[in-house]
């Protein structure tokens, strides 16, 4: 990492021993950091460089304690943020197992040692229901890209066969104007416009491969109806329940008052109230028609739909053949 041997990079490596070492609860002797420094760069050094370089540190910015030996108290990230950012790689479905490991790895060299013990549980990494797409991260990059250059970008989508591996949907490439990339669920979904069509499309980036920047400019959002007025994205991610493309409409819902708590996780809190007593509720929200089907059928034994009347309909063909499945033989 470093030159050792280098004089002239010893404050560098006592600042590296002191981020590994130290913290606000442990503290190194100069005779520690002189051990570190010969056993770890094979750099010798006397206590005198020691202080010298640490003051010349201190200068510089870092915040270095000298009460009771050295600690180097501020970081770029705190303990609880590392936290954060640990679990998001642990629970993200849109990288592969790998690239979980090696994310997780570079987050932890950001703290010290005795951060990474308290963390040892992570080099368990859950073999979660990961992605199966080597390019996922580079597709993410590649997308990134051409949003902030505003250009159109083709694309492969892909299905899961039945021996695990992704298939092309279709022979030809989709064509698409990117606007914004979003994580829902633990994957990563692109909001765009298929190029043929003025309406919004989601497509889950962990499918798609052979992503591709084109030359052309993105159609403008003001030229998509869902998006003539910009891109609300608390509004949009509400109305879009499991990220289900379409148009959304005015639904009511029958619950019990204790749904609430759930009703606020999927739908926010701009919904209405219709009616409220002590026995149910009716609220009224915004959704995707297709994502609120697959909504009342997962809390089909604890809330109701009240309209549309053409999703009423769809809901009860639906339980129909779902109690034929599970009709005893």
């Amino acid at each position: 990492m470093y030159a050792t041997g280098n004089k002239k990079m010893l404050n560098m490596l006592i600042l590296e021993i002191l981020r590994k070492y130290s913290d606000e609860e442990h503290a190194l002797t100069q005779q520690d950091i002189i051990k570190l420094l010969e056993k770890n760069y094979g750099m010798d050094c006397d206590r005198r460089s020691v202080k010298n370089n640490i003051m010349s540190l201190k200068e510089m910015g870092y915040e270095i304690s000298m009460e009771k030996g050295y600690r180097l108290i501020e970081r770029e990230f705190d303990e609880s943020e590392l936290r954060i950012l640990i679990d998001s790689v642990l629970f993200s479905k849109s990288i592969s197992t790998k690239q979980a490991k090696g994310l997780i790895d570079k987050i932890r060299n950001l703290a010290s040692n005795y951060f990474n013990a308290k963390v040892s549980h992570v080099s368990n990494l859950p073999e979660l229901n990961r992605t199966v797409n080597k390019q996922a991260m580079y597709s993410l990059d590649a997308i990134n890209d051409a949003i902030s250059a505003k250009k159109k970008i083709e694309f492969t989508y892909n299905e899961v066969g039945t021996d695990f591996k992704l298939h092309p949907k279709r022979e030809d490439p989709y064509k698409v104007n990117p606007y914004q990339i979003v994580a829902n669920n633990g994957r990563f979904y692109l909001i765009a416009n298929y190029d043929k069509y003025d309406n919004v499309a989601h497509f889950r980036i962990d499918k798609m491969t052979d992503v591709r920047i084109l030359d052309e400019r993105i159609k403008p959002m003001s030229q998509v109806p869902e998006l003539e007025k910009g891109l609300n994205l608390p509004k949009h991610m509400a109305e879009h329940l499991y990220m289900f493309s379409g148009e959304s409409v005015s639904a009511e819902i029958k619950a019990s008052p204790d749904m609430m708590s759930e009703l606020v996780d999927w739908f926010g809190i701009d919904f209405s109230m219709v009616k409220k007593s002590d026995e149910f509720i009716i609220v009224r929200v915004r959704c995707n028609a297709e994502a609120l089907r697959f909504w009342a059928l997962q809390y089909g034994p604890y809330a109701e739909i009240i309209k549309p009347e053409s999703l009423r309909e769809q809901l009860q063909k639906d339980i129909s053949i779902m109690a034929e499945n599970y009709r005893k033989k």
